[in-house]
């Protein structure tokens, strides 16, 4: 089997039908959306802490390697709503899962480092090597609705 079928297969069998719990807020803010988006996914700002999201606010000169700098302006409006909408401030659904797992002053950069992640995404090797899927951050690969908060 092709290892985008694989993964296609794989999240059928371990997917209950979709339940409320499930849902993450999307991210509605436009400036987020553009700026984040232009790179990758715009992630939900409810899987992180409001204090990981200023730290990589903060370290956008050096974002996971990658020189993602922005003016000033779009910066705070990135910041402001990725903080408010964070993990600690009332997160909902699968957020509240990952959230469970960070340490009282913990400070997570990665969401695809929770346990809570690593725990769902147990996979064959194949469907991280797939090209469609090429990195475990890369949601939308296998979670076609992952922008829309559905994680199903």
């Amino acid at each position: 089997m092709r290892p985008g079928l694989l993964c296609a297969a794989l999240l059928l069998l371990a997917s209950p039908a979709l339940a409320d719990d499930e849902r993450v807020r999307p991210v509605t803010d436009p400036v987020v959306r553009k700026e984040c988006g232009a790179c990758h996914m715009a992630f939900q700002p409810a899987f992180l802490p409001a204090r990981s999201w200023d730290r990589l606010m903060a370290g956008l000169s050096d974002h996971f390697g990658e020189e993602a700098s922005l003016p000033a302006d779009k910066t705070e409006i990135i910041r402001a709503y990725l903080t408010a909408n964070a993990g600690d401030k009332g997160g909902q659904g699968e957020a509240r899962k990952f959230m469970r797992w960070v340490a009282p002053q913990g400070m997570p950069l990665r969401i695809t480092e929770n346990p809570a992640f690593l725990r769902k995404h147990r996979f064959p090797d194949a469907v991280w090597k797939d090209p469609k899927v090429v990195t475990r951050s890369n949601c939308p690969a296998c979670h076609g609705r992952a922008d829309q908060g559905l994680y199903e």
